[in-house]
């Protein structure tokens, strides 16, 4: 089975994670590249004005890709992200409408501050009605890597 991470990573939170997970399946590691790299200011969730807020106030916003990865030729994809106002940061949403995902079973995980990745899986199966979503897990501190390897092998099955 060809496995693959593929993750969002504002501030190397959740590339950190991407990282433990893709080492514990033996995993292909995809990084998605904004094509315009996001400031401090960017992310400043409090500001009304800030490019993240706008763009997660609007659900048809689809921030730039450098680069569209092909995951045509992969059985699973661990699909990485940090939790922005309850869900996926648009540019989750970018790659995800030009994937090749029809063979894959995609497996969410995010990092996050405070929220849960319930509502992030929601939104992503109610958007995404094609593709093969399996449950996912919020990845936040340290986990043992045998525990990481148990669920990521759990989750494919």
């Amino acid at each position: 089975m060809k496995k693959a991470v593929v993750y969002y990573s504002a501030s190397g939170v959740t590339r950190n994670k991407a990282r433990e997970l893709a080492a514990a399946e033996q995993a292909d590691l995809i990084e998605l590249v904004p094509a315009e790299l996001y400031t401090a200011a960017d992310l400043d969730w409090t500001d009304k004005g800030s490019r993240s807020t706008r763009e997660m106030n609007d659900a048809k916003s689809r921030p730039a890709l450098v680069r569209q990865p092909d995951v045509s030729g992969y059985d699973e994809i661990f699909l990485g992200f940090p939790i922005w106002w309850g869900l996926a940061p648009r540019i989750v949403e970018t790659f995800l409408d030009h994937a090749d995902l029809q063979k894959a079973a995609v497996v969410p995980f995010a990092t996050s501050g405070g929220s849960g990745i319930a509502k992030a899986e929601k939104a992503l199966i109610r958007a995404y009605p094609d593709i093969r979503f399996v449950p996912g897990r919020l990845l936040n501190g340290r986990i043992d890597p045998e525990q990481l390897k148990f669920w990521a092998d759990a989750a494919g099955e």
